[in-house]
């Protein structure tokens, strides 16, 4: 039927041809918000903790509280319902109230990840046209403050900054404000842009992922019911909030459907121990080296964190070995592999009940279609390879820039992932490998490109390639393989030196660096990546980094 661009609010989202009544029908986009949800959660347990940090607890009623204010002090300073507010915090407690705030005014939210230097943060604040701004005073080390004000000139939409953590703390002097006024508050179109996070492309640019109300909750309902969660369900959460998995299942949660999501500030594998089981806590869902690492602490510790039941671990590559150690380590939980995006997250929920299932594919289809192409675009059969599309109620509503939106999805609506595998005929996805440029590290996509482009400003480098390359601890890391201008031949210090004076996070620094002569290339003079990729992992093929211990 085609899709459409619907102006609602401030952005052009993306429905196909009577998608939004379909699925309204059909029950699929409830019409709810997060602040109908944080409402009905607030009257019926008011006093039950919704959110536990390091620093403070957040109970339901406090929440609403708090959030209430700060969304009336955001609209007396002149901001209106349809703009965006951004935050560049870690897993503190705060980001909940300032999520909750701009889903009862009607405000959009844009989490950006607290290692962004100046070059992604100067593109994100001005592509979503960011008014307000919370960051912190200083975390690991960092000058936030300093690094904003440096970039104050070029983002013109940004008029207010609220500082988290100094003595005149910038939320709890709007909270203040807002406690004085009695503002209606009136909050949004379910069908209008309610988040809008960040994703690396594989041209560079990051690109912005538009999510409405009705499906920035959708991911989480569906995980809720495979995996037998009930609405006092614990979350652990040392994934950063600023993604879209942590941003759902640590900060939404607990308003849609009750549950309780213990933030780590640190990733600290037998610190996640001692909260497992001093909380109770029910299920975790992140990236490889949080999984792997745990298992490690576990059994040093001596605990089989008993009341942990379910483990969903995705964002990069999940080797079976850490799915089955999990299993014979931890008393009663479940492991498995799952798969999504920032565009269409948990495409799959995992195999509970088959472990050699849930270690060795990425589980079942749930809640979403998905079809298979070959390079000539065309559906295979179960069981070919090809790359991986989808639709379904939980997909993202379009990018920020829509010219980006065309090459995105196929002729019948299909997301294109960039992820290549196979579904059998039983619904049970692998993946196999990636056709778009990116580099998983960790669970954070990389532009390889961005890093290329940036590596090939620097004198003593005429050429450069970066290409993922296994890494024992974090699935992928960065490697780059270099054509050098002279005799001068950086090492990887010197070049992380560099990439962080350009303004990129730490993240997309080069793990592993060669030199060599010339790069392999085809008649055309494109570099074929996938001859660098096969070379590096058969020379490296337990893959570079420290493994943890058990």
């Amino acid at each position: 039927m085609g899709a459409v661009l619907e102006r609602i609010g401030n952005w052009d989202l993306r429905f196909e041809q009577g998608e939004r009544s379909a699925r309204r029908d059909a029950g699929e986009w409830s019409g709810l918000t997060l602040a109908d949800h944080l409402r009905r959660q607030a009257q019926d347990r008011p006093d039950d903790e919704a959110v536990i940090g390091e620093r403070m607890v957040l109970r339901y009623g406090e929440v609403l509280e708090k959030a209430s204010a700060l969304a009336r002090g955001l609209l007396d300073m002149g901001i209106r319902p349809g703009e965006t507010i951004s935050f560049q915090l870690p897993n503190w407690p705060e980001t909940v109230l300032i999520n909750a705030a701009c889903a009862l005014a009607g405000f959009v939210i844009n989490p950006v990840i607290p290692i962004y230097r100046e070059a992604e943060l100067r593109h994100i604040l001005r592509d979503c046209r960011a008014r307000v701004l919370f960051i912190p005073k200083r975390f690991r080390g960092v000058d936030y403050p300093s690094m904003i004000t440096s970039l104050r000139d070029d983002l013109p939409d940004l008029d207010h900054v609220a500082i988290l953590g100094d003595d005149d703390d910038g939320l709890e002097r709007l909270i203040r404000r807002g406690h004085t006024l009695d503002t209606p508050l009136d909050g949004a179109d379910p069908d209008s842009a309610k988040l809008i996070i960040y994703t690396s492309g594989t041209t560079g640019t990051p690109k912005g992922v538009i999510y409405s109300h009705n499906q920035s909750i959708r991911p989480v309902n569906s995980s809720f019911e495979a995996w037998n969660l009930g609405s006092r369900a614990r979350l652990l959460m040392p994934s950063p909030v600023t993604h879209v998995t942590g941003y759902s299942y640590g900060i939404e949660a607990p308003f849609a459907l009750g549950s309780t999501t213990i933030f780590m500030e640190h990733w600290d594998s037998e610190r996640a121990c001692d909260l497992i089981d001093s909380h109770g806590v029910d299920f975790m869902i992140g990236a490889t080296p949080f999984l792997s690492e745990l298992i490690a602490a576990a059994a040093q510790k001596g605990t089989g964190l008993e009341s942990l039941r379910i483990f969903g671990c995705g964002g990069a590559s999940v080797p079976p070995s850490v799915i089955e150690r999990a299993m014979s380590t931890f008393t009663n939980c479940r492991a498995f592999r799952v798969f999504g995006s920032s565009e269409a997250p948990m495409i799959t929920q995992g195999c509970l009940e088959d472990s050699v299932l849930a270690a060795t594919t990425d589980g079942y289809i749930n809640g979403w279609e998905v079809v298979v192409r070959g390079e000539d675009d065309a559906v295979v059969r179960p069981g070919q390879e090809g790359e991986i599309c989808a639709k379904g109620p939980s997909l993202f509503r379009g990018y920020t820039d829509p010219t980006e939106n065309p090459d995105s999805f196929d002729a019948d609506g299909y997301f294109r992932t960039g992820d290549l595998g196979w579904v059998d005929s039983n619904g049970v996805l692998t993946i196999t490998g990636r056709k778009k440029d990116l580099i998983i590290r960790g669970g954070e996509n990389l532009s390889a490109k961005e890093i290329e482009d940036t590596l090939h400003n620097h004198p003593a480098i005429e050429e450069a390639a970066v290409v993922a390359m296994r890494h024992v601890r974090l699935g992928e890391g960065v490697a780059v393989c270099l054509i050098p201008a002279g005799r001068d031949r950086p090492d990887r210090k010197v070049l992380a030196a560099w990439l962080e004076k350009q303004g990129l996070a730490r993240q997309k620094w080069p793990e592993y660096v060669e030199y060599r002569d010339t790069l392999p290339k085809t008649a055309s003079g494109k570099v074929q990546k996938h001859l660098l990729r096969r070379d590096l992992a058969e020379r490296f093929p337990e893959g570079y980094g420290v493994v943890p211990s058990n």
